[in-house]
């Protein structure tokens, strides 16, 4: 195991920090020993040059530009400046830092109203190799939930800018209600109800919402009644049925592709090690996976006609192969636990009117959901599909956190770098799997039927109230 000291401190400037002791300790440690050869030595400090100028490339919109961070970079700057003399080779790697140096000197000389728009100019992808995931906050996608029946929500993915009318016009169309008859209101935290004005915004400047969304009757009385009693569901149409499936699993992808690569490297880490940090991406994806799998037991156990309730389970098998062969397993895996549900597996009349097609397909696709050898089959999957590609995001995190909490950090005050570099290996699929973009094989009809299909899905959030529905549909022998 290869160690050094620094102190036990979790933070990104600490990281930075513990860069700066390695690469000065390494680098002048390396200029001081008379009796390593020539070759050795140059091997040693290029090595040392080339983390520094990848660390500040990488990281760069994370450090802040202080003293210290070009007190050092000044003084590694010396350093080759001084072996240049014996080590010629090294003006190629002067001129870097010269360059690195240039653009901290441009933007500190700045006016203080000018720092951040030349900084942004300096950080844009023209200059850069690296592409910087990190969402910018006007454009951030959020996940709306609005309560619609006292155990369901209609989740809406939307912009932080939605306005209340949007929001009630929206809700009013998914449950084929009269938006007139209905009013958006908040639950504060005290328990207290207020309306919301047609022109009001739903989310505060923090991108949260101002409390728990509901729909209620315009009097304020009570919510809407619950949306699983079977007066309703008899009259509920199944829409999904209607649209093709290869388009439905298209806008999924979409979606999640939209979230997916805007989540940076370093959200995982932060997320897993519970530091602080921006996860906003991370987490609506994740939300995203775990409301789909929802959905899918929703809208089944929703059905109450048999016949349809078998067309809804071929369509749903369907889907979960075609998000496969888009190459988005986040999607295919939420879509099959929905379907592996005990509420949903349960059903016995409705699964052996499925054709045999069918199930075998599902029987296929269970493999890859498969936990057994530490989800091996899932992993070679994954392994032979080809950027890009959307990985199931909980699997990932498990990854990182089996590797965080079964190894230790620091051994006698040494930190572990081979744990270190595990993360960083698991971390770094990330930047593979977001290396190129979506080509045609993933393009489907984009209509506005099939884009509210998969934007607002119906959930009903309640285990206890899927059982119950599922005993209706289906009661015990």
């Amino acid at each position: 195991m290869k160690s050094c000291k620094i102190p036990h401190i979790y933070s990104l400037h600490t990281t930075f920090w513990f860069v700066v002791s390695l690469t000065t300790f390494t680098y002048s440690s390396a200029r001081c020993r008379g009796q390593e050869e020539g070759k050795d030595a140059l091997f040693r400090k290029r090595k040392v040059l080339r983390l520094v100028s990848h660390w500040s490339r990488l990281y760069k919109d994370f450090l802040k530009e202080e003293e210290h961070v070009r007190s050092f970079m000044k003084t590694l700057y010396r350093y080759v400046l001084e072996d240049l003399y014996e080590f010629p080779s090294l003006e190629k790697d002067l001129k870097e830092f010269q360059k690195l140096l240039r653009r901290r000197h441009t933007v500190d000389d700045c006016p203080t109203n000018q720092k951040s728009k030349q900084m942004y100019q300096q950080m844009s992808l023209k200059e850069n190799t690296l592409q910087l995931r990190s969402p910018q906050t006007d454009h951030r996608e959020v996940i709306c939930c609005v309560y619609v029946s006292p155990d369901s929500y209609l989740s809406v993915h939307t912009h932080p800018a939605l306005e209340a009318r949007e929001l009630l016009r929206i809700v009013a169309l998914k449950l084929d209600k009269a938006d007139e008859d209905m009013v958006l209101a908040v639950v504060l935290h005290t328990g207290e109800r207020r309306m919301l004005q047609p022109s009001d915004c739903v989310y505060s400047e923090s991108l949260t919402p101002q409390g728990k969304l509901v729909v209620c009757h315009r009097d304020l009385t009570e919510i809407m009644p619950p949306f699983t009693d079977c007066a309703e569901l008899c009259r509920r149409p199944v829409r999904l049925l209607g649209i093709n499936t290869w388009d439905v699993a298209a806008a999924l992808t979409h979606l999640d592709w939209s979230l997916f690569k805007s989540i940076h490297e370093q959200e995982l880490v932060y997320y897993t090690l519970s530091r602080s940090g921006q996860t906003a991406a991370l987490t609506v994806l994740l939300k995203r996976c775990n409301e789909v799998q929802q959905w899918v037991m929703s809208e089944v156990l929703m059905c109450v006609s048999l016949n349809k309730r078998v067309q809804l389970l071929k369509k749903f098998i369907k889907i979960a192969a075609h998000c496969k062969a888009q190459r988005n397993l986040n999607s295919a895996f939420a879509i099959i636990m929905g379907l592996n549900t005990a509420a949903v597996s349960r059903l016995n009349q409705t699964w052996e009117k499925c054709p045999g097609k069918f199930k075998k397909l599902f029987s296929e696709l269970e493999l890859i959901t498969d936990p057994s050898l530490n989800h091996k089959a899932y992993r070679e999957a994954f392994k032979r599909m080809k950027p890009p590609k959307i990985p199931f995001m909980p699997l990932l995190l498990k990854d990182i956190t089996f590797i965080h909490e079964g190894n230790k950090t620091f051994h006698d005050n040494l930190v572990n770098f081979e744990k270190l570099h595990m993360i960083a290996e698991t971390v770094r699929m990330i930047r593979h799997c977001q290396s190129d973009q979506p080509g045609n094989e993933v393009i489907g009809v984009d209509s506005a039927e099939v884009r509210a299909s998969v934007h607002y899905l119906h959930i009903i959030d309640n285990q206890q109230t899927l059982f119950e529905l599922s005993h209706k549909l289906e009661p015990r022998a």
